[in-house]
């Protein structure tokens, strides 16, 4: 097992194995790492080689916190940590681990962080790296809790799982003339968001405008904004990855809070959810509702009352003995 870091001649290769992985997601493609500033980030992107094949990358940055310098995969990501081929093992997973460890001791490392995708991100769900991480001295640094829908061919297996209260509000909305479209205007959903945010948390969008245009740009195939409309204005929408063949991921959701009472989200995610069966999605991932492990109670309501339910989206740390 050896370890060569990613320049840019090795792009297709680490793009088409991102495509071809267990567990390969939009978060882990170079194009969607293109959308950070060169200056935000030290990237050190690895590929991992047994016997000169590509086995595993381990997309990462390096990271200073309280003058430790930490190996993260990957700060500008959802999640991140080892992206596998189909075929590992757990003897594979053990020489993966062990191969970083001794990788970030060389480079002088204080730690390693990993935020892991979820189960529903894997086509053949293992926690073989998990293992190897923990049986390495890995703990949890936090559980956040993210919420998952599964995804129907037959759609009303999935209305079946609307609480009643989700169905009453999906029809008030069709009642109110609600519409719901697949559009392109980033710039009205971003107001939307911007003043939600700002008013109801005191916080600014992960992204600002011109990063979600620059990420629309640069993975127009992986992102799609679906919007509730009143006549010609919008009134909510939610922004969605498509992270792999088998998940997508509704990254922003935002309404304006003066047409709240005419529930257009009710009837907006309606329209995902029949879009993502329509397109033999297994998933959908409506994001967490916990943060630093504190339960958002009134957004986890919301999407449990469309079926959902709480799965772990962990962080695990390893923290590095200088030799």
């Amino acid at each position: 097992m050896k370890i060569i870091e990613y320049t840019q001649s090795h792009r297709a290769k680490w793009n088409d194995f991102v495509e071809q992985a267990n567990n390969g997601t939009l978060f882990a493609l170079q194009d969607f790492f293109d959308y950070h500033p060169p200056q935000r980030f030290h990237h050190h992107h690895l590929m991992f080689y047994n016997k000169n094949n590509l086995v595993a990358l381990f997309p990462a940055a390096a990271v200073n916190r309280d003058g430790k310098n930490i190996l993260v995969s990957h700060p500008g990501a959802s999640f991140g940590g080892f992206v596998l081929r189909k075929r590992t093992g757990i003897s594979e997973a053990i020489a993966l681990v062990d191969e970083l460890l001794h990788f970030a001791k060389v480079k002088n490392y204080d730690g390693i962080e990993l935020t892991l995708p979820p189960w529903i991100y894997y086509e053949f769900p293992e926690n073989h790296i998990d293992f190897a991480l923990f049986n390495s001295g890995a703990h949890h640094k936090k559980r956040e809790l993210t919420a998952i829908l599964p995804i129907f061919t037959d759609f009303g297996k999935n209305l079946a799982l609307f609480r009643s209260t989700a169905r009453t509000a999906m029809r008030k909305a069709s009642k109110n003339d609600i519409e719901i479209r697949r559009t392109d205007d980033f710039s009205a959903f971003y107001e939307i968001l911007e003043k939600n945010l700002s008013m109801r948390h005191g916080v600014a969008p992960t992204h600002t405008a011109e990063e979600l245009f620059r990420l629309r740009k640069l993975l127009p195939q992986k992102i799609e904004l679906f919007a509730a409309y009143i006549g010609d204005k919008m009134v909510a929408g939610t922004v969605i990855f498509i992270c792999n063949k088998r998940t997508v991921l509704a990254f922003y959701i935002s309404q304006d809070y003066e047409h709240q009472n005419l529930r257009p989200l009710n009837l907006l995610f309606t329209e995902v959810v029949k879009w993502a069966s329509a397109n033999n999605f297994r998933w959908l991932d409506f994001g967490t509702y916990t943060l630093d492990n504190v339960p958002n109670l009134g957004l986890a309501r919301f999407k449990e009352s469309l079926g959902a339910k709480g799965i772990f989206r962990d962080t695990l740390l390893l923290e590095l003995e200088k030799t």
